[in-house]
């Protein structure tokens, strides 16, 4: 009797095994990867779109130069969505395959109202910091209406070794969280975000200093970007202070690295 019910209970073991491998494998190779790039109706890039998948609500998010990755399984909905721009839905892998997608999205028509040329920064310090200190009207709206800043950025939030074995440990299979470790992906899309934030606030900086106020200093014009980066490092407060959105602090705090990257350049060229 307890031979058979051994043999019994071990057939049923072997059996839910075998129906785990196959469930795994079917999610596994059901799903693709969809690639594609996102444009505006002029052709430029269009960073920080929400790629939602509509059948598995999964999110990404699409890099400076507009490209994107997201898991799809055969006729998923992927809803492509920004700011001011019409949303666009497209329907996936409707024949097993898709090339990459290139994706339009159009900007709404809006009345801008006034006008008005805003200067850039003179590069006087004490000047600056009174112009960066002013509220603009949109952010003075938000204040009155009581809207809540975003917390974070909304991308997929790569798998972490921690967050997959411990509730593996009691009995909780994270599949696609196991595939993301494996896979190396969760590694790729840490050193994307990484990249991506990096670029940001490159840009953020550059887009608000004129480059005069850095080749006066001594930095050569295509060499800038390299000088904000090598800011960022040797004085972690920098992007600190782009973070918060405060020029006047990232300016005060960049002007004592310059010397350091005026010497690292003369000494390169030794």
């Amino acid at each position: 009797m307890d031979h058979t019910f051994k043999n019994t209970f071990s057939l049923y073991r072997k059996r839910s095994l075998l129906f785990l491998i196959i469930l795994c494998s079917s999610f596994f190779f059901s799903q693709q990867a969809v690639t594609g790039r996102i444009i505006d109706e002029e052709g430029g890039d269009l960073s920080a779109v929400t790629i939602v998948n509509m059948s598995t609500d999964k999110k990404v998010y699409s890099n400076l130069q507009g490209f994107f990755s997201i898991e799809a399984n055969p006729n998923d909905e992927l809803r492509f969505v920004k700011e001011d721009f019409r949303r666009v839905s497209r329907r996936v892998l409707t024949d097993g395959i898709n090339a990459q997608l290139l994706i339009t999205l159009f900007q709404i028509p809006k009345d801008v109202g006034e006008v008005k040329i805003v200067k850039k920064l003179s590069g006087d310090l004490e000047q600056d910091s009174r112009v960066v200190a002013k509220t603009d009207k949109g952010e003075q709206v938000k204040q009155a209406v009581g809207l809540p800043e975003p917390v974070g950025k909304m991308r997929e939030k790569p798998a972490e070794v921690k967050s997959v074995l411990l509730p593996m440990l009691l009995g909780n299979l994270n599949v696609q969280g196991v595939y993301d470790l494996i896979s190396g992906k969760a590694r790729k899309q840490k050193r994307q975000y990484q990249y991506d934030d990096l670029q940001e606030h490159i840009i953020w900086v550059r887009s608000r200093v004129e480059d005069e106020y850095f080749v006066k200093a001594g930095i050569p014009a295509d060499r800038i970007s390299e000088f904000i980066e090598f800011s960022f490092a040797a004085k972690p407060q920098v992007r600190t202070y782009v973070k918060a959105r405060n020029l006047s602090g990232v300016l005060l705090r960049m002007e004592e690295v310059i010397p350091l990257f005026i010497e690292r350049l003369k000494n390169s060229h030794k």
